[in-house]
Order: C-alpha cells, then sequence, then structure tokens
C-alpha cells in the first residue's frame, strides 16, 4: 500500500527549485479562514504564484469572500446537524476534491486545519501547510496535525501540546497571532450607523466540534442592553430578538469591533480583532484555556476574562475605555510572512 510522504517529491519540487510559479490551493471552511486565506493569497499572488481558494457553502464563507472581492471556488457543504452529518458532508468534500485536484494535484495545499483537505493532499503526496489557534480543538487536531508537513502556530501554544497530537511535521512558531494577518495594516473599509454606546456580542459557536456543552450569553446579552445599544452577531439565525439590534446584512466584523466600545464573547476572532484594535473585549470564561488570549493580555492588550456573574460589572467598568496598541501590535510578527518563508525557503529548496 502506498504511504505518502510529508514533502511531494519528483516534478512538484524540481518546480520548487528552479523558482518557477507555483500552484497553491488553500481551503476556506469559516469566514475567519475565509479573511486568513485572502490575507495569504495576497501575498502569495504578489510573489507571482497562482492560488485556487476553494470553500464550502457555510453562513459565513461567501459572505466574507464577497466582501472581499475572492471568487473561491465552492465545493461541498457544512452540515452539523448531527456526527454522521458533518461525517458524511465531509467525506463528500473529500470526493468532490479528488475528483478535482486529482489528475493536476496542486504544489502545496494551506489552510487552518481543513480536515477535508488535509486528508486528500495528504494522501495525493501534496505537501500540507496547516495553521492552528485552538489547541482545544481535538477532533480537528487529531485528523490534521498527523498528516501536515509543516504547522505554523503563534509562539503562545506550547509545542508540547501540538506533539500530543502526533504532529510528525516541522513545527514552526511565529511571535503574534493569526489575525495580525489581516488587522495589522488594517483600516476599516465600513463605518455601521449603529447608536452609541455600541457594545458587540458575539452568539457562542455551539454547532462546532469542540463545544462539549451548552452556554449561552443571551442572558448576560440583554443585560449588557441597560449599558448601550447591543448588536448581536448570529452564527445561523439572523432573527429578531427584543431589546437587541440583530444585523440581517452581512456585517465585517473587524470594522465593527473598531468601531464598538466593547466587546463581549467566548474569546473567538472577534476578541481578538477588536483587542488588537484598542477596544476592550470581555472574555466570558467557558472554554478551556485559549493560550492566544491569554498571550495577548500578558502583551497588555485590551483582553479581560469573566466568570458569567461578574462580566457585566465589569463591562460598567470597561464601556467606551480604548487602548493605543499601535506599538504593541506593530511588534507582533504576521503569520503571513512566516508562511510564505515557509514556501519559499522550505518547500522550494526541499529535494
Amino acid at each position: 500500500m502506498h504511504q505518502p510522504s510529508l514533502l511531494k517529491t519528483a516534478a512538484s519540487s524540481e518546480k520548487c527549485i528552479t523558482g518557477e510559479t507555483m500552484q497553491i490551493w488553500y481551503d476556506a471552511c469559516t469566514g475567519k479562514h475565509m479573511r486568513y486565506g485572502a490575507a495569504i493569497a495576497k501575498k502569495l499572488r504578489d510573489h507571482g504564484h497562482e492560488v485556487i481558494l476553494t470553500t464550502r457553502q457555510h453562513p459565513d464563507t461567501l459572505q466574507v469572500a464577497n466582501f472581499l472581492n475572492e471568487k473561491p471556488i465552492v465545493i461541498g457543504k457544512y452540515d452539523p446537524k448531527s456526527l454522521a452529518s458533518r461525517l458524511k458532508a465531509g467525506l463528500r468534500r473529500q470526493l468532490l476534491f479528488c475528483k478535482f485536484f486529482g489528475k493536476n494535484p496542486p504544489d502545496i495545499a494551506i489552510s487552518h486545519g481543513s480536515v477535508d483537505q488535509i486528508r486528500v493532499a495528504f494522501g495525493l503526496g501534496i505537501p500540507v501547510i496547516t495553521t492552528i489557534d485552538t489547541a482545544y480543538a481535538e477532533a480537528v487536531n487529531r485528523l490534521t496535525l498527523p498528516l501536515a508537513s509543516f504547522i505554523v502556530a503563534s509562539k503562545a501554544i506550547p509545542e508540547e501540546i501540538l506533539k500530543t497530537y502526533s504532529a510528525k511535521g516541522e513545527i514552526i512558531s511565529f511571535n503574534g497571532v493569526d489575525e495580525v494577518a489581516w488587522i495589522k495594516d488594517f483600516k476599516p473599509s465600513v463605518s455601521y450607523a449603529f447608536k452609541k454606546p455600541l457594545i458587540v456580542v458575539r452568539e457562542v459557536e455551539e454547532k462546532a466540534a469542540y463545544t462539549e456543552k451548552k452556554f449561552s450569553l443571551m442572558p448576560i446579552t440583554k443585560k449588557l442592553a441597560n449599558l448601550g445599544n447591543v448588536v448581536y452577531l448570529s452564527r445561523y439565525r439572523r432573527k429578531t430578538i427584543k431589546g437587541l439590534t440583530v444585523p440581517r446584512e452581512f456585517v465585517d466584523s473587524a470594522s465593527l469591533a473598531a468601531q464598538a466600545d466593547l466587546f463581549v464573547g467566548v474569546g473567538g476572532t472577534i476578541t481578538r480583532e477588536a483587542a488588537l484594535q484598542g477596544t476592550p473585549a470581555i472574555i466570558v470564561d467557558f472554554f478551556q484555556k485559549q493560550h492566544v488570549n491569554d498571550y495577548l493580555m500578558e502583551r497588555g492588550f485590551p483582553i479581560f476574562k469573566a466568570a458569567p456573574t461578574e462580566a457585566y460589572r465589569l463591562a460598567e467598568k470597561l464601556i467606551g475605555k480604548k487602548w493605543d496598541v499601535s506599538c504593541k501590535l506593530r511588534e507582533l510578527e504576521n503569520p503571513v510572512d512566516t508562511i510564505e518563508h515557509v514556501i519559499s525557503q522550505k518547500i522550494r529548496k526541499s529535494t
């Protein structure tokens, strides 16, 4: 039985060495992945490479892509109704990837832990670069890290944790967090006409594989309405909720986070988008240890943790305050530069 190596050889390696344009495949499974993928794609295109961007039908992916003027190829869908539906949707996607790339595989595959992409890329002998920032996402990490050629991760995440998932590829750490990829030179392109003071709350991702127990921010969210205008960013159902503003159309989270007077969530992407722009962000402590958030807190970015019973009191103290984090942000490394370095200095020079 053929066992693919972690680094592709033969024709593609020759192409790497001679410095020819490479064909690079990025797969985006969520809105965050799309934002990350667009930043990576821009850098690689600027270096003369061809980037094939794929995604799946998902509540966020295509809206983010349209906002960023990207035109990804939609392959498969996200179906989180049950474990069986997730598995079937993933297997169908893998088969579609095989059909799409089987006869003409790209030179490199990159993703933020796309299970379907990484399995197919490994099977086709394509070098895999994966990024990771959720060390607690056990299912995804077990299915991706052992197959990756290179793992690009924030220094916030201890290598020992990555190795517990049987990571065999080279671990390359950078001094920053993923969101630096699109926030470092970011200038809000949209100004929303929401009333001030503006409090942004992000709904908990209850359908993710890593969410083992249910938790709702709604009781806290409704109470926060006493302090200002609460914009509630739901994930799957954009229905009216009395006392809250629930946008029905796409909202650029990075621009909104810059405009907000306070952000409240459980520690996901928008937490860091806000803090990296000086907007105070409260994490309602629910998930396991979130290394990347602790990393930013230690460096003086305005992230604060609170138990559900203490979140409102903390919000009263923080709302309306802003932090000048421009110097701190400049000190952080951009992971896109790290990924480009892996391609140019490690994969290109492999034999």
